[in-house]
């Protein structure tokens, strides 16, 4: 699979709905497996159907430790189709995000500390998860590119965004004392 980089129109274009029947059809099964792959490929720790050309509301959540986020909580990856976003915090932190469709560059973005979502599994069942911290930056990260955004449109400050390597060398390959 292809990752769309920033300037694609489809990373500006809202997603569709998967309707619940098509969920266990088999063509949309391989389509999950097919952008899982795609994501671990790439090293990433979560992507969204539209990143791969794909119009529908469909996420992966995949933290683990890697150079990027050596601090990253290990999780079984999670596939979240029409996730809708129900609650969140008030409360904000500012953090760092990358993202494969954004290549070699940084943004330091604002998001909430938590959120809740309700979503349907590959399975077609309804389920709900709350996010905390770094999870819910990777979901509200993921969810951006549903609703057609990307980190690019949090910023406000040319400040708040860094060459890769540049916040590698700063942040992540600090010489240990």
């Amino acid at each position: 699979m292809k990752i769309a980089q920033v300037g694609e129109e489809v990373l500006k274009t809202p997603a569709l709905s998967v309707q619940e029947e098509l969920i266990t059809d088999p063509e949309f099964q391989t389509f999950l497996d097919n952008l899982l792959a795609c994501m671990l490929d790439a090293n990433g720790i979560g992507i969204a159907a539209p990143q791969v050309f794909d119009p529908r509301a469909v996420m992966i959540i995949a933290s683990r430790a890697n150079p990027r986020y050596p601090d990253a909580p290990d999780m079984q990856p999670e596939i979240l189709i029409n996730p809708k976003v129900t609650a969140h915090s008030d409360n904000t932190c500012w953090e760092w995000e990358g993202c494969l469709s954004v290549p070699g560059l940084r943004g330091n973005i604002e998001r909430a500390d938590w959120v809740e979502v309700d979503y349907l599994s590959r399975d077609g069942n309804p389920k709900f998860v709350r996010y905390e911290g770094f999870l819910a930056r990777i979901f509200l990260h993921e969810y951006d590119h549903l609703i057609g955004k990307t980190w690019l449109d949090h910023i406000t400050d040319s400040n708040h965004i860094m060459a890769n390597d540049v916040w590698m060398a700063k942040f992540v390959m600090q010489p240990q004392a």
